[in-house]
């Protein structure tokens, strides 16, 4: 079973000491256009917050674009895009916690979405050095197999429980007028089911690590056990899994076993984000996604179920009883779902939408 370990002992604190983050944008900038792009660094305030800043400026809210919202907690850095007209109101711009580092033109407005990843760096203190090769042991197998790509905590709201509004709003008579915080509500819920179709598909791939007898007497047959046991990657596809390229590639039904090329990085599954207008998978693979799928007031989507973040780099200071990582993940992905795994392996808390303490 994949990340399946015991905890390792270690502490993290998701703070600008400890937690960077930086955008890798989808593509160059132009050198020329009437769209000025601020490359910020901030610290410890949300993407919102900067938009506040800066519409204090005289700068209209709908004018200030950005391709993702970035956490509150940590040093990170994004690109904003506002009017060339506002230059001059920036040119003196002075923040404690936001400092524009970098200036270029464009064509076009950022918007969400215009994203290729993220850069993150993470300390994690009082590492002990059995804890230290723990940890080193967990990022070879992410390296080699990748990871679950789980929502994390920071999708269902400050106290964990978007997902309940959103159901009694959906499902109830909660009335809410705020067509933002409907979608908010609603995009929760749809990734609360994706979480627990995850989940579920890698407690039945772990069911796969039995021996053949005790698979058939749960009702596999022999065949069905043949082509699961010959994937070599953890993680089993079945037939009618709706793959796409990665990262960011064309939806397809997986057909036949295709499963070398999710081994080899090049295709992953897919989870369903329920609502109007999806791609649903088919035969097996559509007999456990059923049992996530409910129709909402909303279209759905399909969301990378795998992702293979790219290590950077990864460094034990002994005298200080630090461990320090680099990597890369593809945007929608969350660096405190790979924190988590790392500390604790795939349980069943990665997923219980607990909102910070």
């Amino acid at each position: 079973m994949i990340f399946a370990h015991a905890p390792i002992n270690f502490v993290f604190n998701k703070n600008s000491d400890n937690f960077f983050v930086e955008e890798i944008p989808l593509y160059p900038f132009h050198h020329t256009g009437e769209w000025l792009m601020l490359k910020v660094r901030k610290k410890d305030t949300t993407t919102n917050e900067v938009v506040n800043v800066f519409s204090k400026l005289g700068i209209n809210r709908r004018d200030i674009g950005y391709a993702g919202l970035k956490d509150k907690d940590g040093l990170t850095v994004q690109w904003i895009s506002i009017p060339r007209k506002y230059k001059d109101k920036i040119n003196n711009f002075s923040h404690p916690k936001i400092k524009i580092v970098e200036k270029d033109l464009h064509r076009n407005k950022l918007k969400i979405g215009h994203l290729k990843g993220n850069r993150f760096f993470v300390r994690f203190k009082k590492v002990l050095p059995v804890d230290a090769k723990k940890i080193e042991r967990v990022l070879i197998d992410i390296k080699k197999y990748g990871i679950p790509n789980f929502f994390g905590y920071q999708r269902f709201g400050k106290y964990g429980n978007n997902f309940d509004q959103a159901k009694e709003f959906i499902f109830g008579d909660k009335f809410i007028k705020d067509k933002r915080l409907q979608k908010l509500l609603i995009s929760a819920y749809q990734s609360k089911l994706f979480n627990d179709w995850l989940f579920e598909r890698i407690k039945f791939s772990n069911i796969f690590e039995m021996n053949d007898n005790e698979l058939k007497q749960l009702g596999y047959d022999k065949e069905f056990i043949k082509f699961i046991k010959n994937q070599k990657h953890p993680f089993k596809l079945l037939i009618g899994d709706v793959m796409c390229h990665y990262p960011f590639g064309k939806n397809f039904y997986l057909e036949e076993d295709e499963s070398e090329r999710f081994y080899k990085k090049e295709i992953v599954p897919t989870g369903l984000l329920p609502g109007k207008k999806a791609l649903r998978a088919k035969d097996k693979a559509r007999e456990i996604e059923e049992k996530f799928d409910e129709l909402l007031p909303a279209n759905g989507d399909r969301r990378s179920a795998w992702i293979f973040p790219e290590i950077l780099e990864k460094t034990y200071i002994k005298d200080k009883a630090w461990y320090e990582i680099s990597f890369t993940l593809p945007k929608g992905s969350y660096a405190t779902v790979m924190i988590e795994i790392i500390k604790n392996g795939i349980t069943k808390n990665l997923i219980t939408y607990k909102g910070k303490e």
